[in-house]
């Protein structure tokens, strides 16, 4: 296995000002390694709340990692790896996930279903989701609240609760996927530290998530 530098970086939700964002780790070419107990030490060592490796970048054939597990389906990984391939659709081991580029903003359509468990906690105001300590160890909590119900604009916080190393996940689709799904409505979420997550909701089960993606490090093989 090669040393961490071989590999690029994506800010993937920023915010309307192309600040905060969630950073991807990202393998554009996955038979650099691939074997899935070295990819699992590889996005480990990296630390990032996820880590895609490309398997056929034609194709949108696409392997997600936490630094602890192996991911059917998460949704910033899979915003992030549609706009850097820039094709039609990603394939994950959930399915088929499309995609498509409008103006500043990547959207991916997934299934409720794909994402991984969350425990979705509503709060009674913002203030009391920024005011959050990170909790205990063992549930993955999406913590959020109303900003302008009306507008459909959310404040939300992602704890997993895994005890990787992430304790708390700046920008979380698959969460976002999932109380879009709950809520039946399109959603303008505020996560982190000042993340943005768009979402709606289409027919047949399926839900759009949409954020603005940019390069953080471009690191040449």
């Amino acid at each position: 296995m090669n040393e961490c530098g071989d590999h690029d970086v994506l800010t993937v939700f920023c915010g309307p000002d192309g600040r905060y964002g969630n950073e991807l780790g990202v393998v554009r070419d996955g038979s650099w390694i691939p074997d899935e107990g070295e990819r699992q030490a590889f996005a480990a060592k990296l630390g990032f709340s996820e880590t895609v490796f490309v398997d056929d970048p034609e194709r949108g054939v696409i392997d997600i990692y936490t630094p602890s597990s192996r991911l059917p389906f998460a949704g910033y990984p899979c915003v992030g790896a549609a706009w850097l391939l820039d094709v039609p659709e990603l394939v994950v081991p959930a399915g088929v996930v499309g995609t498509r580029l409008d103006g500043e903003f990547t959207w991916i359509e997934a299934r409720v279903e794909w994402a991984p468990p969350r425990t979705l906690r509503q709060f009674g105001s913002a203030a009391e989701v920024e005011a959050l300590d990170v909790p205990p160890e063992g549930e993955w909590i999406y913590a959020w609240a109303w900003e302008d119900e009306a507008a459909g604009r959310v404040r939300a916080r992602g704890f997993p609760g895994r005890g990787d190393g992430i304790a708390e996940d700046e920008a979380t689709g698959a969460a976002a996927l999932l109380l879009t799904g709950q809520l039946e409505r399109a959603l303008n979420v505020r996560q982190g530290r000042g993340s943005q997550i768009l979402t709606a909701p289409q027919p047949g089960g399926f839900v759009e998530i949409g954020g603005r993606v940019r390069l953080t490090s471009d690191r040449p093989r």
